[in-house]
């Protein structure tokens, strides 16, 4: 294949890369430079293309490693490495003190609203928060395995209405 015909089906397949690109970097300036650099590295190592083999496949495994090895190198930018002997520090954004206020005031919201629970719904959630598998619960309680996972879901669902003012930082 001539160069002027790998340019032409290169040309050709470029339209079909673009929502590939869309699709990894999920930004469009970000899409049509990871498109240009592949058509760039396509073009530039045409000639370890093998002819009868799917250009169009060769094409998207680029893009692929492109994509791959230029977040590898973001993240390795972005990763702080400490030499110092205070390896404690490593990574550490400032300092947090907490009083655990918060935390006292949480478990005691929590253990009110699962004694709230009925009965059937609070036992089988015990059990399971516990580490009792799903079949242990049945067995224990004497119910269907279905019932078992069916009242564990309700109970937390209610905990979930019961407790909406922490926003989910529970």
């Amino acid at each position: 294949m001539t160069a002027l015909e790998f340019s032409y089906h290169l040309d050709k397949l470029s339209t079909s890369l673009r929502p590939f690109a869309m699709r990894l970097t999920k930004d469009s300036e970000a899409a049509n430079d990871l498109l240009q650099e592949t058509v760039l590295k396509a073009y530039t190592n045409r000639d370890k293309f093998t002819e009868g083999t799917n250009l169009k496949a060769w094409l998207y495994t680029i893009m692929k490693n492109t994509f791959i090895t230029n977040y590898q190198r973001m993240v390795r930018r972005n990763t702080f490495i400490d030499s110092t002997d205070n390896l404690h520090y490593i990574n550490s954004s400032g300092n947090i003190t907490e009083n655990m206020a918060y935390s006292s005031f949480a478990m005691r919201d929590i253990k009110e609203a699962i004694g709230k629970l009925d009965e059937n719904y609070r036992l089988p959630f015990l059990m399971h928060f516990r580490g009792f598998k799903y079949y242990e619960i049945a067995e224990k309680l004497d119910i269907p395995i279905g019932t078992v996972k069916n009242r564990i879901h309700i109970a937390r669902k209610d905990l979930k209405a019961m407790l909406k003012n922490y926003g989910g930082k529970l």
